[in-house]
This record gives C-alpha cells, sequence and structure tokens, in this order.
C-alpha cells in the first residue's frame, strides 16, 4: 500500500457486469488508497454455494432465503487477500466455479436474500470507514452516499475475452453466459444492475488496469477523499 494516504473516511462505489474489472480495479485501488475491499458478489456466490449445498429448488424463494439466513458467512476486507467461509468451510475456489457461477443470478434475484445481505454490506462499510465496494447495486442500493460512484463497463467481446482467459472456458460459450447473467441481474424486480444516476461511467474496453486505477484516483482527488 502506498504511505501517507489520508486516515479520513472513504466509500468508493464500483459497480458494472461481469468482466468490466471490477475486481481487479477494486482490489488495486483499495490497496492503493489504504482503504478495505468488498467484494459483495462473492458474498452472494458464497451463499449460493450454501443453496447448492442444501439442495433446496432455486425456485422455491422461501426455501433459499431461509439457507442464507441461517449460513455463517464470513469475508474478509483486506484487498491483498480476503478470505470467504460458510458455515466454516473455506469456499474461495467453490464459488467462482461453473454451478454456482450458473446459479448465483437466481439467488441473487430472491429480495429476502439481497435484503439479508445488503444489510450486512452497509454494516461493514461503516464499520470500515475507507473501503471500495464492487458490486452491481453498490452506487444504487448499498452505498448511494459513497465519495465516488464508478459504473465500469467494457465492450461484450472485450468482456469474454477476459473473463475466458481467467477461467480457461471457451470464448463463444463465456460471451454467451455473460449475456445470460446481464440479461438476468439486470431485468430482475430486486436491485437489479444499474447505473447510479450520479456515477461516472468508465469504458475500460482499451485501458490497462493501472490507467483505470490512476483515473479513479484522480477523481478522488479532485473530491478531496484521496
Amino acid at each position: 500500500m502506498e504511505e501517507n494516504v489520508p486516515a479520513g473516511r472513504c466509500v468508493v462505489a464500483v459497480d458494472g457486469p461481469s468482466g468490466s474489472g471490477k475486481s481487479t480495479v477494486s482490489r488495486r485501488l483499495a490497496a492503493s488508497l489504504g482503504a478495505r475491499y468488498l467484494d459483495t458478489g462473492a458474498m452472494y456466490r458464497a451463499v449460493t454455494w450454501a443453496v447448492l449445498r442444501s439442495g433446496v429448488d432455486l425456485t422455491d424463494a422461501v426455501a433459499v432465503a431461509k439457507v442464507a439466513g441461517e449460513v455463517d458467512l464470513r469475508i474478509g476486507t483486506d484487498p491483498a487477500g480476503y478470505g470467504v467461509t460458510a458455515d466454516g468451510v473455506n469456499v474461495e475456489a467453490e464459488i467462482r466455479g461453473p454451478e454456482v457461477t450458473a446459479a448465483v443470478s437466481a439467488v441473487a434475484a430472491v429480495p429476502a436474500v439481497r435484503a439479508l445481505l445488503v444489510a450486512r454490506q452497509q454494516e461493514m462499510i461503516a464499520n470500515a470507514g475507507r473501503i471500495v465496494v464492487e458490486g452491481r447495486d453498490i452506487g444504487s442500493v448499498v452505498a448511494p452516499d459513497a465519495d465516488l460512484k464508478v459504473y465500469l463497463t467494457a465492450s461484450a467481446a472485450a468482456r469474454a475475452a477476459r473473463r475466458s482467459a481467467e477461467d480457461a472456458s471457451d470464448v463463444a460459450a463465456t460471451a454467451a453466459d455473460l449475456a445470460r447473467r446481464d440479461r438476468l441481474d439486470s431485468t430482475r424486480k430486486a436491485d437489479p444492475l444499474a447505473q447510479a444516476a450520479d456515477a461516472v461511467v468508465l469504458d475500460t474496453t482499451e485501458l490497462g488496469i493501472d490507467e483505470v486505477v490512476a483515473r479513479l484516483r484522480e477523481l478522488l482527488t479532485d473530491r478531496g477523499v484521496a
């Protein structure tokens, strides 16, 4: 982490679709700010893992919400390496697998699940002081008073290429899956993927990670909170 960073409160909300660079950008930005980092998507994925393990029907909202309310979910906020556990099991690898990826949009669409996790996220933000939070509804729902709201985007082709490179999957299949998740996440009734009205939109298609982080640091400096 950089030295001589301000100690004052600073909340950065980073939203956008899968493959836009949210995770890498958010973690590096948090490290450069001497701040905490929260991956809200990992929370939904961990709950999805628990739901799948329980064997309940994904279309049974009541049963899914019950699992979400009972699972002991813990997530770290260190940008250098955060841990995710569910009922004492380290699930960092499992929640990135194809089974969880295929089911997470359905679980995340359950209003009771969102209400539960949003409350948890808001509590973590309040306790952190300085934090970069990434997800799909951060600027619009979770942290509407964030010091900086950013909506990262990229072309469909760039997003698919990045994601397939991460998990060694077929680009065409990845593109189809991203399109499916975008459709589900942006059309769900509860807290859909959306760009906050006052968010800064940044297209990362032609930008490197360091360039994106530098631009966000500039925006924070302009706001007097970097």
